[in-house]
Formats: structure tokens, sequence, C-alpha cells
């Protein structure tokens, strides 16, 4: 009778804990302007500056919500691009060689893939099948936050995002990226939040590794349901 007992109270803190984290999901989405909100967009251009290694670069994101993704970033007039389409992904990077469209397979396509969604992997964990749990509640860069874990259906990587307990934005993430063949722990800062027809979102990015900042991005504009050519996406 005992270990029937023990076994209900571990059920009612677990039943506990996930409502809890669904409740801050709620909040955290109302927040932002809800998630139905997001999900209904089927465009978005974000046009802005990415700042690393002491140079300002311009930056064009193009999305097709939940199929299509193009980032340009603009090197000294050469162009950087990233483009995600329907499953398959092609980049061109002159710095690192690729002068012409290369595919893109495996953890970056993945990454690709979610950058899609104008909706967060956090913001639409249930849907997409991902797990999430309350870690607890900690201090970080002097704010109140809870402290979830997301576990990833597509690839098993954990990101663990930090939510202010007052106003329910996020202010941190913290996940891993694969870099030159190695896995990189990378912490991103969220701020500069701004309102773009009726849609709240962190115009201020900032990553770091090994705590030390290694690029900004900043948005100057978030255009939503705007003209988007799917021939962008082509090779």
């Amino acid at each position: 009778m005992k270990h029937f007992f023990l076994a209900l109270l571990s059920m009612a803190v677990l039943s506990a804990q996930a409502q809890t984290v669904e409740e801050i999901i709620q909040k955290y989405n109302a927040a932002l302007g809800g998630l139905d909100s997001f999900n209904k967009v089927t465009t978005q251009k974000i046009t802005g500056v990415v700042s690393t290694q002491g140079n300002d670069l311009p930056l064009t994101v193009q999305v097709i919500n939940g199929k299509a993704l193009r980032v340009d970033v603009d090197v000294m007039g050469q162009s950087v691009v990233n483009v995600y389409f329907n499953g398959s992904g092609w980049k061109i990077n002159p710095f690192a060689g690729a002068t012409e469209a290369t595919d893109v397979t495996g953890a970056e396509l993945n990454e690709y893939k979610t950058q899609t969604f104008v909706a967060s992997n956090l913001m639409d964990y249930k849907n997409r099948g991902h797990q999430l749990e309350l870690v607890g509640q900690e201090e970080t860069e002097g704010v109140k936050v809870f402290n979830l874990k997301l576990t990833s259906k597509d690839d098993g990587k954990v990101s663990n995002y930090y939510i202010s307990t007052s106003d329910y934005l996020l202010i941190k993430s913290v996940g891993t990226r694969e870099i030159q063949g190695q896995e990189v722990e990378i912490s991103t800062f969220y701020s500069n939040y701004k309102d773009f027809g009726g849609l709240k979102f962190a115009c201020t990015r900032s990553q770091q590794a090994n705590g030390q900042v290694f690029q900004e991005v900043n948005y100057d504009k978030v255009e939503l349901n705007v003209p988007v050519d799917e021939a962008i996406f082509k090779k």
C-alpha cells in the first residue's frame, strides 16, 4: 500500500510539473502575440545587420512559413547564401571555398528547417513532437527566469531556454551547433523586442561561444505576409 501511495504521489508531481510547463509556454506565447497568429503568417521578410569581427554586414531573411528559408549576407560585395526548400538545402559561401551552390545535409539541414517556421520550436514544441520540461527557476543576467529544457524530436539535441518570470519574454537560450566538425555550445541573448503586425520579435540577438561574443544580429524591419517568390529558393 505504501508503494501504491508513493506511485500516486510521483504521478501527481509529474502532472503538476507538466501543467506548470504548459502554463509558462502559454504565457510566453501570449506575450509574443499568440501561437495561432504566428502560425497564420504565410511569409516573412527580415532585413537587418550582422555584426561580426568588427564588420557590419547587411542581412536579408525570407521565409515561406514551414516550407522555405533563404538567408543572404553581403560580405564585402560577395554574397553568403543559405537556403532550405521542401526538405533539401544548399549554400554558397565563397569564404569557405563554396563558390557554387553546395548541398546541405545532416545537422545543418535540420537547423535550416527549424528556421523556416515563424514560430520557434519552443512556442510550438507540442505540435512538433519535442519534449519540454521545467528544470527550475534561477537567475541569469540579473533576471529571475524559468529554465526550460527542450529535447528535439528530430535529432535528440537538447537546448535550454530562459524565460523571464515577470514578462514571460525569452532572454537567453543555450544549445550546441556543429562548427568545423566540432560540437560547440552557443549562448544566444535576446533583447530589443519590437512589435510588427501585432507580433513581437527580439530584434537584437547576441551570440557567444566560450563566453566570447562572436556575432550580433540586429533586425531593422520584420515584414509579414509579403510577396516571396519561390524561384529564389531554387539552385
